[in-house]
């Protein structure tokens, strides 16, 4: 289904089909991204480890029509809906890099207020097309759903050069949470953009 009605590249919701191309996008976008260096720090098997963990967080959203892809996979947005049923199988991933997997998680997501929200997973754009300005239509579609439920939208980076990003947005910093070496060695924004009616 394509949403986007004007001219530029189509905004279309993902399916399966479209994993592989997701997945390039995200490991490519993210190859310098400060959580997912934090995750996956060896080089070697950066692209692989990384390919496995893209596919765990497209997978558990795919299903609920909540992954947007903008020409086709060049940018991608991930969201959970409100109350989405989460579904977390097991990562065959080594056991440092899931622990490394399980503080992000425990110290950011518990930032996170329980409030009904849509909350923005994975925003990425290829390499090959940055500057262009679509991740900003890919998480607009996300937006949009946010703003039909009167909900407000959560997000959370490890950059801060996508803090500016998603101001423009409409994003507030909500919490920042310095990087802390005894449990995470990175810091991290949380973002809120409140509730609109849609």
């Amino acid at each position: 289904m394509t949403l986007s009605a004007t001219p530029g590249p189509a905004v279309t919701l993902a399916t399966r089909g479209d994993r592989d191309r997701v997945l390039a996008t995200v490991v490519a976008a993210f190859v310098a991204d400060p959580a997912f260096r934090y995750f996956f720090p060896d080089d070697a098997t950066y692209a692989e480890h990384a390919t496995v963990f893209a596919g765990y967080l497209f997978d558990k959203r795919v299903e609920h029509g909540t992954v947007w892809l903008v020409d086709g996979g060049a940018a991608v947005s991930l969201w959970d809906p409100p109350g989405a049923a989460v579904c977390d199988p097991a990562l065959d991933l080594p056991a440092d890099v899931l622990a490394r997997l399980d503080d992000y998680e425990g110290a950011v997501h518990g930032s996170i207020p329980t409030e009904p929200h849509w909350y923005l997973g994975v925003l990425a754009t290829h390499p090959d097309h940055s500057g262009k300005r679509w991740g900003r239509l890919a998480i607009g579609a996300g937006l949009v759903e946010a703003d039909l439920a009167g909900l407000p939208a959560y997000l959370e980076t490890t950059n801060p050069a996508n803090v500016e990003l998603y101001l423009r947005s409409g994003f507030v910093v909500a919490t920042h949470l310095p990087a802390d070496p005894p449990r995470l060695g990175i810091p991290s924004w949380i973002m809120a953009r409140p509730a609109r009616q849609g």
